[in-house]
C-alpha cells in the first residue's frame, strides 16, 4: 500500500467535519452534508467487499478510466456518478453525527481489510476491479472531491497532493 496515501486516509482531518451541520450547503452539487458523508461511507464499503455493485462502465473504456484514476487529476466539480444518477440517495443514519461516526468506523475497517487481504480486489462500478493501492488512490481523490464540495479543504490544499 502507498503509505503516504494511507496516512492521508488515516489522518483525515475529521475535525473539519465538525463544522458541518444539517443546514450546511454545498458549494456545488445537490448533496446535503449527511448525504455526502453517507456516500463516502458507502464507497468505503464497496472497497472492502462489505457491499457490492456491478460494473457500469463499458469494458473497453476501463484502460482510459484507470489512466485517469492513476493520474494527478482531480475529479471535476459536478461529476455525475453513473451509480447515483441525479437523485439523492435515501439516508441510512438518524443524523449527521451518526453518519460521521459510521464513516470513521468504515475507514478503519477499510485499512484493516487490505492489511489482512493485501491481494484482494473489489469492484468499483466505474473503474472496475481495484486492488488496495488503487482503492486508496480512489478514496484520496473522492474524499478530496467531496470535502471540497463543502469547502472543507482550503484552496491551497486542493491544489497540493496529500
Amino acid at each position: 500500500m502507498d503509505y503516504s496515501t494511507e496516512e492521508f486516509l488515516k489522518n483525515l482531518k475529521f475535525d473539519r467535519l465538525k463544522v458541518l451541520t444539517p443546514e450546511s450547503s454545498p458549494v456545488w452539487g445537490i448533496m446535503t452534508a449527511q448525504h455526502m458523508i453517507e456516500h463516502l461511507t458507502h464507497t468505503l464499503q464497496l472497497s472492502n467487499g462489505k457491499k457490492t455493485f456491478p460494473l457500469k462502465s463499458p469494458k473497453e473504456k476501463l484502460p482510459a478510466l484507470m489512466a485517469f484514476l492513476l493520474s494527478d487529476n482531480d475529479f471535476p466539480k459536478g461529476f455525475k456518478s453513473p451509480v447515483l444518477g441525479s437523485k439523492l440517495a435515501v439516508l441510512h443514519h438518524k443524523d449527521l453525527q451518526s453518519a460521521i461516526h459510521s464513516l470513521k468506523t468504515e475507514l478503519k475497517d477499510f485499512i484493516g481489510y487490505y492489511k489482512q487481504n493485501p491481494d484482494a480486489k473489489n469492484m468499483h462500478p466505474v473503474f472496475g476491479l481495484l486492488n488496495g493501492k488503487e482503492w486508496i488512490i480512489f478514496h484520496q481523490k473522492h474524499f478530496k472531491h467531496h470535502l471540497s464540495q463543502f469547502d472543507l479543504i482550503p484552496e491551497k490544499e486542493r491544489q497540493e497532493n496529500p
